[in-house]
């Protein structure tokens, strides 16, 4: 089953796009925050607007992102959202041609450093933004013996569960809700 809000991307000129540090970020920062001005993004990843500028044109230019004009108040103002909630490509659709294979494998790479980096940055943080989640956070593993398309069903267990969390509506209590970053890998290892 296919999810129209998760774009399966088979270009390799499209997972170029993606692989970049800051584009990968800019996407994130999207996916938390909603449609935004390039000043807005320019704030939240600390960047220089027209180098932000920049790498917006890029995901346009990969239909990643797209413009948004009826947000804007005037001409000048220009607003950009995500054209699908996420991405995800297969290593096995790459295989064909050693380039396109070297762009998977460098789109894999990073977004497995931008995880890792993700992680690590919680962990590093001062005690009192620690005590500030005294129970919520959470890391697990688990080793199964599993045949490819069991680990394809947990998969889509797990993205289904992920899913439904994610598009929940979000509960009017007063409580103060905070972007949180979850992910897990699943995949065959050598203990």
């Amino acid at each position: 089953m296919t999810n129209p809000e998760v774009r399966q991307i088979t270009d390799s000129r499209v997972l170029a796009a993606l692989s970049h540090p800051l584009r990968r970020r800019l996407m994130d920062v999207l996916k938390v925050h909603g449609p935004s001005t390039v000043g807005q993004l320019a704030e939240r990843t600390d960047q220089a607007p027209a180098n932000v500028s920049h790498h917006l044109r890029v995901l346009a230019g990969a239909e990643l992102l797209e413009e948004a004009p009826e947000l804007a108040r005037d001409r000048r103002e220009r607003w950009w959202r995500l054209v699908s909630r996420a991405v995800r490509w297969s290593q096995s659709d790459f295989d064909a041609d050693p380039a396109t294979r070297a762009v998977a494998d460098a789109a894999t790479s990073l977004n497995l450093d931008r995880h890792v980096a993700l992680a690590r940055a919680w962990h590093a943080t001062d005690e009192a933004s620690q005590a500030a989640w005294p129970a919520g956070p959470f890391s697990t593993d688990r080793w199964l013996h599993l045949t490819d398309e069991e680990l394809a069903e947990l998969g889509r267990e797990v993205n289904d569960l992920l899913a439904r969390w994610a598009d929940r509506e979000v509960p009017d209590d007063g409580r103060k809700r905070e972007p949180v970053f979850l992910f897990a890998y699943g995949i065959p290892a050598t203990p």
